[in-house]
């Protein structure tokens, strides 16, 4: 759905939950030093499967991937939940629908992250404040990639660094 429809517009304007600003967000990408990936997949064509390509290839984070019906990732093991990790990720990002985000949440309380983060596109402002009051730091509606580039030089792999904040084209 484009941005500026009338859908969209009315969608946007009845967000009332705000999360974390962007040097909240740098903070807390800078904090971290693992990061598990619910609803990754094996499939090139998925954005789980590209910011997962990003971060192994741009991150210093230890990367896990969840996914119950896969046993390999990105040439690493695959877990079926976020229980079973080796360790407790810093921050879990979710490729999941809207609706499944409130089951996520109680999942990444139960596994004892701090810090959830929704990949863009995906919006439930419900399970935004119920996972902060299970102590949750959340993000949603951002993608961890375009975040992580953005305060950390530059857009890798397919995207482009060219030093610009903006995307307002300047007179020459």
């Amino acid at each position: 759905m484009p941005a500026n429809s009338p859908l969209a517009k009315l969608l946007h304007s009845q967000r009332t939950w705000t999360g974390p600003d962007a040097r909240q967000r740098l903070r807390i990408l800078n904090a971290a030093e693992s990061v598990a990936i619910v609803g990754a997949s094996p499939k090139p064509s998925r954005s789980s499967y590209f910011v997962g390509t990003y971060l192994q290839q741009s991150s210093d984070y230890r990367l896990y991937f969840v996914n119950p019906n896969e046993t390999e990732i990105l040439g690493e093991p695959a877990y079926a939940s976020l229980q079973d990790l080796p360790e407790v990720p810093d921050i879990v990002v979710v490729f999941r629908r809207g609706s499944d985000i409130p089951q996520v949440v109680d999942d990444v309380v139960a596994s004892g992250a701090k810090a959830i983060w929704v990949q863009l596109g995906i919006w439930n402002q419900d399970a935004a404040y119920y996972g902060e009051e299970q102590g949750l730091t959340v993000v949603m509606d951002r993608c961890i990639k375009v975040e992580h580039a953005r305060f950390h030089g530059g857009l890798h792999l397919l995207g482009f660094d060219t030093g610009q904040i903006t995307a307002r084209k300047t007179v020459r």
